[in-house]
């Protein structure tokens, strides 16, 4: 073996310095300090209990609604209108990014049209739902579908926008169709921003899930934070914040499984 050869040394790897790490046990230990030491705060007098209750209350008023099962009926009934009005909004917002996306004139058209209505308050339009609608389910599923329907369209015109096209006239070159070219280049290209327009519309639609049931709703989250907040049960207002924050962590992780699925040519 040559002097040469004796003094080389291996490189390490530097080409994953920005993937993502897998440090699972990172947030849950997060938050478990910050319960430890609200519930120590709480205990010792530091925090108020008439502001701010300690998290053992809260989880003892979660378990009588447990126990009475209202908590189902609840959350049964928000998740009905979560997934009904976020699914239409979705689905519709995909396929008119697309359109927009794709086709000149359903850009001239539509584009300027959604660019109109995207900043409105949806939750300002929550009263003329409920005049058109009806207090019943239809006006709280229109404002979720609203809501959920304007991100998803952004989100999708913007990565069909963005997709390389390179890739486009390779396939061209190659004699793929359009419909070949939409199916294989431009839909897995468009796909991080289309799912990160999901991510974003599902968190909105929880907050309009929220507002449109305070008013006539007689089951749901929202209902039920509204008769704690009027009750002063603080308790049951961190219940129901509780389930809130449970039902966008199961969302998250949902979006985040079929990133994983649908993503995977990415390495």
């Amino acid at each position: 073996m040559t002097e040469a050869a004796k003094n080389l040394r291996a490189v390490p790897y530097r080409g994953g310095g920005f993937r993502p790490g897998h440090w699972r046990f990172v947030g849950p230990l997060v938050f478990a300090v910050l319960l430890l030491g609200w519930e120590a705060g709480s205990r010792s007098g530091v925090i108020s209990n008439l502001v701010l209750p300690a998290p053992s209350e809260a989880l003892e008023a979660l378990r009588q609604l447990v126990e009475t099962g209202q908590l189902w009926l609840h959350l049964g009934a928000s998740l009905q209108r979560l997934v009904i009005g976020w699914s239409l909004g979705v689905t519709l917002g995909v396929a008119v990014g697309l359109m927009v996306g794709l086709l000149p004139l359903a850009r001239a058209g539509l584009l300027p049209l959604v660019s109109a209505l995207f900043p409105i308050p949806k939750i300002a339009l929550l009263p003329l739902f409920v005049i058109w609608f009806g207090i019943g389910e239809g006006s709280k599923v229109a404002t979720i579908l609203f809501g959920s329907f304007f991100p998803t369209v952004i989100a999708t015109y913007g990565g069909v926008d963005n997709v390389d096209r390179t890739l486009v006239r390779m396939g061209q070159s190659f004699g793929l169709g359009w419909w070949s070219i939409v199916r294989k280049i431009i839909l897995p290209g468009a796909m991080p921003a289309i799912l990160s327009g999901c991510r974003i519309s599902a968190s909105i639609a929880i907050i309009l899930l929220v507002a449109a049931e305070m008013i006539g709703a007689e089951y749901g989250v929202g209902a039920y934070v509204l008769m704690a907040g009027s009750l002063f049960a603080t308790d049951q207002l961190l219940a129901g914040v509780a389930m809130l924050s449970v039902l966008g962590l199961v969302v998250s992780w949902l979006i985040g499984r079929a990133e994983r699925r649908l993503l995977r040519w990415r390495g």
